[in-house]
């Protein structure tokens, strides 16, 4: 389906069906389609309207979102620190062979506060845990991300990242891929740039909702350029809630925020993103 995209030259269209695609636009459209029965079937009309409230209830709670991400997503466990100690140990036995591949998750053309450009939230927690690992383990690091479909011209994740990696954490980037647009392309390109160096194992870091399909992405994109490659998956973002359990069951930003982030990454497995 993504191949389908960049064939049509639609591939800009992408945010904004999401946007339609994802909760609350479909509920809200069935609550107006329950208001319009009112006039001729009240019973079903007020059953489609009920549907439709709860599901955007639902949609806007943590406990829904944690739910969903754990058994429709299944991500990987987080690195145990063995698995650290044995990549330390691989990166110390194999120089050059080993690398921290951060994904971006969307940056800020221009942050007021700093006067320059600056990475989103979740974009900050991945290099964070980045370079953590790439201390620990002594594994270069990197960081792939350009400009996604939906945002304008300006400064690229990955510069801004690696503004950030060398001033804020004394972590210069080794690596740096500014052109990918979405996760396939974060493989493609981030293959292309590593394969000619000889790397054979990547640490990739994101977040644990995304980490099925960037695993897959890499995978494929590694088997396409004929690249012997093993995948470490390195999720983060996986704590367990801390808040009382009634609290996941009421509507939050942040619950909205999270069912939001996993049914995306449910259609993009499903359609091949």
């Amino acid at each position: 389906m993504n191949d389908l995209f960049a064939m049509l030259g639609l591939q800009s269209w992408k945010p904004i069906l999401s946007a339609l695609l994802l909760p609350p636009v479909p509920l809200l459209l069935l609550m107006l389609v329950g208001a319009r029965m009112m006039y001729w079937r009240r019973t079903v009309s007020w059953l489609v309207i009920l549907t439709g409230a709860t599901g955007v209830w639902l949609c806007c709670t943590s406990g829904l979102g944690y739910w969903l991400e754990h058994a429709a997503l299944k991500p990987p466990a987080p690195l145990a620190q063995e698995r650290v100690a044995e990549i330390k140990k691989l990166a110390a036995s194999t120089p050059q062979k080993v690398v921290v591949v951060v994904l971006g998750g969307g940056r800020e053309a221009m942050a007021p506060e700093y006067g320059a450009s600056n990475l989103k939230d979740i974009s900050l927690q991945r290099l964070a845990y980045g370079v953590w690992l790439s201390k620990q383990t002594g594994a270069p690091l990197m960081f792939s991300g350009g400009v996604g479909h939906g945002d304008g011209i300006g400064t690229t994740e990955a510069e801004a990242a690696g503004r950030i990696a060398e001033r804020d954490y004394g972590r210069p980037l080794t690596y740096s891929e500014g052109e990918s647009r979405d996760t396939r392309e974060n493989a493609a390109r981030s293959i292309a740039l590593l394969k000619p160096i000889g790397i054979t194992d990547i640490v990739l870091v994101t977040h644990g909702f995304h980490m099925p399909r960037a695993t897959r992405a890499f995978q494929l994109e590694a088997l396409r350029a004929e690249m012997p490659m093993r995948v470490w998956p390195a999720p983060m973002g996986l704590a367990t809630p801390g808040e009382h359990p009634v609290m996941r069951w009421l509507p939050s930003s942040e619950g909205f925020r999270r069912v939001r982030f996993v049914l995306h990454e449910l259609a993009g497995l499903l359609m091949g993103a």
